[in-house]
Formats: C-alpha cells, sequence, structure tokens
C-alpha cells in the first residue's frame, strides 16, 4: 500500500515504511506492484490530476469523516485530526495550523503563516530585516539584537497563541518545523508520520 499526501509543493510518500518527498511540478517516480494503487489525499488540484495521469490513485477525500462544526476545514487538517482523539495538533509547514481535539471532537483551530514566510515579509520591509530565525531564542528575556528581536517577534505569539489552546493537553507536531517547535513544549510529541496515521485509519474502515 501507497500513501500520498500532496501539499502545496510536495508530494509526501509512504511505502513499506518509507517516508519522502518529491516536488509536486514534477511526476513522481514510484514503483507499484501488479494492482497496487496510491491512496491519497490533496490540497493541490494540479499535482493530484498529475499523478492520478500517470498512477492508478484511490482519493480518500470522499471518506473522510471528522466530527466538527469547523466550516471549511483543509482535508490535510481534518486527516491529522482523525489520528488523534485527544490533544493539540500543530502541523508546522509553509503555514501552520493548530487543531484542538477532545474526546475524538474536533473543538476549532486557527492558522498562522508559516516561519518562512514571516522571514520574507521582513526582508520586504528591509533589507537589513532579512534575517534567519534563531530558533533557540530565549522567549523569557527582552531580545538584544535584530536576529533575536525578529525571532522573538515571530515566535511569542505562536507559543502563547498554542498555550492558550492547549490548556495541558497533549501537543503533537509535525511538518518541516515541528521539531524547532517543539522545543518550547515541554512533553511535546513530534511526529511527521500523523497524517499518514490518520489516512491508515480512514482506509481501514473503508
Amino acid at each position: 500500500m501507497v500513501l500520498c499526501e500532496i501539499g502545496n509543493t510536495h508530494y509526501h510518500f509512504k511505502q513499506k515504511g518509507r517516508i519522502w518527498k518529491f516536488p509536486a511540478n514534477k511526476k513522481p517516480d514510484i514503483r507499484l506492484e501488479k494492482d497496487e494503487a496510491i491512496y491519497a489525499i490533496s490540497v493541490n488540484d494540479a499535482a493530484l490530476k498529475r499523478l492520478s495521469s500517470h498512477y492508478p490513485v484511490v482519493d480518500l477525500e470522499p471518506f473522510v469523516s471528522l466530527d466538527t462544526e469547523y466550516h471549511g476545514l483543509g482535508i490535510d487538517r481534518a486527516v491529522a485530526c482523525l489520528a488523534v482523539r485527544d490533544g493539540v495538533i500543530v502541523d508546522a509547514g509553509s503555514a501552520i495550523t493548530v487543531d484542538v481535539m477532545q474526546n475524538g471532537l474536533h473543538l476549532g483551530g486557527f492558522i498562522y503563516p508559516g516561519l518562512s514566510k514571516f522571514q520574507q515579509l521582513y526582508a520586504q520591509i528591509s533589507p537589513r530585516l532579512q534575517k534567519a530565525l534563531n530558533f533557540a531564542v530565549d522567549t523569557t528575556k527582552l531580545p538584544q539584537s535584530t536576529v533575536e528581536a525578529i525571532s522573538y517577534g515571530v515566535v511569542t505569539p505562536l507559543i502563547c497563541s498554542i498555550y492558550v489552546v492547549a490548556r495541558h493537553k497533549e501537543i503533537i507536531l509535525t511538518g518541516g518545523d515541528g521539531g524547532y517547535l517543539a522545543r518550547f513544549f515541554n512533553g511535546a510529541i513530534v511526529d511527521q508520520s500523523l497524517i499518514f496515521k490518520g489516512m491508515e485509519k480512514i482506509i481501514k474502515e473503508l
């Protein structure tokens, strides 16, 4: 069984326990066994169409059912939530999404720009603000340099927002910057296979 989560910029594959990614604007090179299909979810219609034109693909979106009152919840967020009964899911990619689950019910969530987007924004304001974020910034002290000031301004509001909605719940981080953000949360879990776990749960119920 091959799983594929298609994002804005990459295909993310899981096959025989191996996880890797491939640019979403190119034809991915996948070897399938006879009669094997790719089970996929996608937020990128063009990339899904490209994949389907070369391989047998089962789109899982029609089979996704999440108990929520949220309108317009992205398929990737919904599937990640299905993998967590109780907790706060932080998916830190090109956008950072935060969703709260309680007893299998999706209570809601919010969206924050991705960390790389903030770097681009500061660079647009002034070339002097084109600085790499310092993920080791001490959020308990006022910054004493421009790099620290930018990093503090980006990270602190996000961290505080997550703490507000977490209320002692377990925090699970995924996505490219999930590992970086984990250092700000004691006991947080980093799980880069979270969406795949949600997909596997859906497939078992087909």
